[in-house]
């Protein structure tokens, strides 16, 4: 939840800021700000999006070499130019931009109003640029032993960054459960909450850890942790193209990562799986192959379409490897008195790699004993930095708010360690081994065949944008798909949208089924078929309106639906992979058809850090 993108060094701030803010508009885009310091500290700020903030026509924006902007998704207080970040202590002297949230801002606030304070929005931030002053001024501190004191105080989690009226050559970054990127250049410094807006500049970067300080200036960083105690700054490589964070000459970066996934899928098999020697190498899973081999139960956390992405995992694991698996909502597993200790493995699966409830969820099961194997894209995550091993997806920069390729990608890795892990325990025979590494090497083919139908499926989006609801159903594997497709459509259309098991269907939700409602069954080739035949006979015999994803060849739901979206055969084991295709596509139609701003749904931010 929101972005944080700040600039110290020789060029101009402004420019650096605005289309690095740019870049982080996927994190939020309520409202947004910049502060720069030339003589003194200059603060824009607009309701809106990022682009309000280019109608700033002051001198101060060429000249100012050192800069903290910030796009937002509101917490505390609804979107307005009051309530946008950056935001000023009452004397004037601090400036603050904060991603996250400070749980006890309002005993805080209320210390605060006793010695006089007074507060221009409703805001945690303003409450905690207020306070760290306060504690500056009682204490005839500097900046740097204020924030340190202060933070000790806080509860929540938090990345702000700082400027001081007198200290034009300075920034002050703290984090605590929200990232914060540190791009290292020659004579100048970059910070953002993800590297996108780095990658432009420099590839050096140093990912700040928690309860860290950074005091940066255009020749130096400097790391401490709260104790004032330093640490030597560990400076990576990033491998990610400035081309990966561009449309491409795609209307939306959604589209764009759809059709991302053919080479996103095989950078994600690529250096893993060997056809000519039929072999998978999975350095995280082989390292730590007892404890998998050995676990007596694999839980899987996530949210949101990772969680869906864990429902997949757990039919494929149990039929693979059969070891029990549970998948959970971290949300909710954080938050119980969930039964783990030593014995369990604890899958945690996140886009970014800093989902909160997710991060909160992997503390818990460590402490208790469990196993931690991470499943991200982002490299230098929280996540991956927390967990014992884990597996990178490789699917590169994910724009758009609705994840698409980011899911297919943790499919794949999924399945991946399903099948190594199967073999090795031998719950599957070298035949399905083989068989399985096979039908793996097809899908980026496969994907991309789908994606030439795109055209078809527009066409059928045509005949849907309308609807005021839909229905999503699926049986096995494909169940978790139909959950998918729904929370695709909601997120991009607005459109209400339900994801059952087939199965389920009479138990309540055919109820709704009136000649109005788009039922969208994913209906592909597999153990479940004729069942699936059965319950579009049901709906059809109500009057519903029915679309089905089909395996070619298909004619039998051919000549029952209304519409249909064809893909290749592929073992039901990976049939997810593929039937997810069309439900992205159909959503990316609606929603443009509708007119919506597909990238950035209304409420939503990529990167869900806060609670």
């Amino acid at each position: 939840m929101c972005g944080i993108v700040a600039y110290i060094g020789k060029q101009a701030a402004y420019p650096v800021i605005l289309k690095g803010l740019k870049r982080l508009e996927y994190r939020g885009y309520d409202s947004s700000g910049i502060a720069l310091f030339g003589e003194t500290v200059n603060t824009f700020k607009k309701k809106g999006r990022v682009a309000e903030l280019e109608a700033w026509d002051e001198e101060i924006i060429s000249t100012a070499t050192v800069g903290i902007g910030h796009t937002r998704w509101a917490t505390h207080g609804e979107p307005s130019d009051a309530n946008a970040h950056p935001h000023t202590s009452n004397s004037g002297r601090l400036t603050l931009v904060h991603n996250g949230i400070i749980e006890n801002y309002g005993s805080l606030k209320q210390e605060l109003v006793q010695k006089g304070y007074t507060f221009k929005s409703e805001t945690d931030t303003e409450v905690l640029v207020n306070f760290i002053e306060d504690i500056q001024i009682n204490n005839n501190s500097s900046l740097e032993e204020a924030m340190r004191i202060a933070l000790k105080r806080v509860v929540g989690a938090y990345v702000i960054i700082v400027m001081e009226e007198g200290f034009p050559n300075r920034l002050i970054a703290a984090r605590k459960g929200s990232p914060l990127v540190i791009g290292v250049g020659e004579g100048e410094h970059f910070l953002a909450s993800d590297a996108s807006p780095i990658i432009e500049y420099t590839k050096k970067v140093i990912y700040v850890n928690d309860y860290e300080l950074a005091i940066i200036s255009p020749d130096e960083i400097i790391l401490k942790n709260l104790g004032n105690e330093p640490i030597t700054p560990y400076i990576q490589q990033l491998d990610m193209e400035l081309a990966q964070i561009e449309k491409g000459g795609f209307d939306h970066f959604m589209l764009k990562e759809i059709f991302d996934q053919p080479g996103s899928l095989t950078d994600c098999l690529r250096g893993r799986l060997d056809m000519e020697n039929l072999t998978l190498t999975l350095a995280g899973v082989e390292e730590h192959m007892s404890v998998f081999s050995q676990a007596k139960r694999i839980i899987i956390v996530a949210c949101g379409t990772s969680w869906h992405a864990g429902l997949v995992a757990e039919y494929m694991i149990e039929t693979l490897c059969r070891i029990p698996v549970e998948v959970e909502y971290a949300s909710e597993f954080r938050y119980r008195n969930p039964v783990v200790g030593e014995g369990d493995v604890l899958i945690a699966i996140s886009q970014s790699g800093e989902t909160a409830d997710t991060l909160v969820a992997i503390e818990k099961a460590k402490e208790a004993g469990a196993f931690i194997f991470g499943v991200v894209n982002a490299v230098g995550s929280s996540i991956a930095r927390l967990s014992h091993s884990g597996a990178y997806t490789h699917a590169g920069p994910e724009i758009g708010v609705a994840s698409t390729k980011a899911f297919t990608a943790q499919l794949t890795v999924l399945a991946m360690m399903a099948i190594k892990i199967g073999r090795e325990k031998k719950t599957i025979t070298e035949a399905e081994y083989n068989r399985y590494l096979a039908e793996l090497a097809l899908i980026p083919e496969k994907v991309k065949a789908v994606l030439e139908t795109h055209e078809s499926i527009k066409e059928v989006a045509k005949h849907y944008a309308d609807a005021r609801d839909f229905l999503f159903l699926g049986r096995g594997y494909n169940f978790p798909v139909a959950l998918e497709g729904a929370l695709k459509l909601k997120e991009i259309s607005y459109i209400h949208a339900e994801g059952y098991p087939a199965a389920e269907m009479k138990h309540g939700p055919i109820a709704l089924v009136d000649e109005n409602l788009p039922v969208l069954f994913i209906a592909t080739k597999d153990a479940y078929y004729e069942k699936i035949v059965s319950n579009i006979q049901e709906i059809k015999a109500r009057k519903g309106m029915v679309i089905a994803v089909i395996s070619e060849g298909d004619t039998q739901i051919r000549g029952m639906a209304d519409h249909v979206m064809v893909v290749p055969e592929v073992d039901e084991l990976l049939a997810p992979l593929i039937s997810v295709i069309p439900t992205q596509i159909l959503s990316y139609y609606i929603g443009v058809l509708r007119g919506l701003d597909v990238d950035k749904p209304r409420n939503l931010a990529k990167s869900v850090t806060v609670e």
